[in-house]
């Protein structure tokens, strides 16, 4: 079926600008449509993976992966870390005081999620220092009026370094009680291009515990974990083996949703645009059929020279697999630029126009992410070229099947 004689001919009725235009201008739509769906596919799925990675690398290294807490606080967080990093799953621990407040710089008020930590074990158990100036974060254990904002936080309030703003907590009770008000001073500024930036403030670890209802204890425990995905599993291990009162929680409580919504999506998307690469490798069905009816006569005549209905099945296999392969190769080399070059464009077209595509209020990051894998690259190439050798067999066998007497007769 493949031979010399068949690889050469096919490949001629594949480059040929001779005969029908017709059926030259139809070829060629089938590669654009090959080469446009291919590309497509690649470039998108480039942006569901970044949006997988940014979750992973930036939320979920600053959010807390998994965290040990008590209803009244804990009081004594070192003999509680001591136990959690028993476990082989847990890289690191940190104690934390979570606080709901808001915070005033002159008439803008916010509300902020405020976390109080210890900055040496802060680094370690999340990657927050590498979105601050080198530094910054340690100033907070020992500058009990120091804070960092959220970049967006910050814009809300028109905050800067060195601005003064205020602290007020509401206390629990019947409402006749008077909120505690704490003066702090911006020190950074936390810029994660995420989420996170709209509402989270750090501070000093005590300071922080002294607004809460129970002074001098935290709120809970952060934990690392070396497996993200096995963190349902590994806080249920690690909660067991503790005192009662002690509860875990992980991310897949808080960002959970987000998660599968990200992978839904990327598999909804993938199923939508294989179908697109379908339609486009099946529009050479009609192709290859009308380059059949009009070469009906050479057909014919290479069946009279000996050709076999074999290698005339390989000649128009070969002519189908040419075009499938060159719509693929292109639509890669093009799907590969713009997913490279996708985040750059975006952002560069949104300072042109003066307007934000995306933003973390609403998405879970304020840029458009990409990350190209290699495998994904192979899955779509495959299946494109699958699906354009299996949508050239029907027309194939239909030349095999053109009677040569029948066809020389109107020639």
């Amino acid at each position: 079926m493949f031979n010399r004689f068949t690889l050469t001919l096919g490949r001629r009725y594949a480059t040929s600008r001779q005969g029908s235009h017709l059926v030259s201008f139809i070829s060629r739509m089938s590669v654009i449509g090959l080469v446009i769906s291919v590309a497509l596919l690649i470039l998108v799925m480039a942006i569901m993976n970044g949006f997988d990675r940014e979750l992973r690398e930036r939320i979920l290294q600053v959010m807390p992966q998994g965290t040990l807490y008590s209803r009244e606080g804990i009081a004594e967080p070192s003999q509680l870390m001591q136990q959690a990093l028993q476990h082989p799953e847990v890289v690191a621990a940190a104690p934390f005081v979570s606080v709901q407040g808001l915070l005033a710089k002159g008439k803008s008020v916010a509300p902020a999620g405020l976390f109080g930590v210890v900055p040496e074990l802060e680094i370690k158990a999340s990657g927050v220092d590498q979105y601050l100036r080198e530094g910054r974060l340690a100033e907070l254990g020992d500058n009990a009026h120091g804070v960092i904002l959220g970049s967006t936080l910050a814009e809300s309030l028109g905050a800067g370094v060195g601005d003064k703003l205020s602290l007020i907590i509401p206390r629990a009770g019947d409402g006749r009680s008077s909120p505690s008000i704490w003066a702090l001073e911006v020190i950074d500024i936390l810029v994660t291009g995420t989420e996170i930036d709209n509402k989270l403030a750090l501070m000093n670890l005590s300071a922080a515990s002294n607004l809460t209802a129970y002074p001098g204890r935290v709120s809970g425990v952060r934990l690392k974990l070396q497996d993200l995905f096995r963190a349902p599993t590994t806080m249920y291990e690690i909660t067991a083996s503790l005192t009662s009162g002690i509860y875990g929680s992980d991310w897949t409580r808080s960002h959970g949703n987000l998660y599968q919504a990200i992978h839904m999506s990327k598999k909804l998307v993938a199923l939508l645009l294989l179908l697109l690469i379908g339609i486009a490798a099946f529009n050479l069905v009609t192709t290859l059929i009308m380059v059949v009816v009009d070469k009906e006569g050479d057909i014919a005549i290479l069946r009279t020279q000996g050709a076999t209905s074999a290698e005339i099945i390989g000649i128009f296999l070969i002519q189908g697999g040419y075009i499938g392969i060159t719509g693929t190769l292109i639509g890669v080399v093009l799907g590969v630029i713009f997913s490279y070059s996708v985040t750059a464009a975006v952002a560069g077209l949104e300072r042109l126009i003066g307007f934000q595509f995306l933003h973390s209020d609403v998405y879970p990051v304020s840029y458009l992410p990409a990350q190209l894998l290699l495998s994904d690259v192979l899955y779509i190439a495959g299946a494109a070229l699958v699906l354009s050798f299996v949508a050239s067999i029907y027309p194939a066998w239909r030349a095999a099947r053109v009677p040569p007497a029948e066809a020389l007769r109107h020639e």
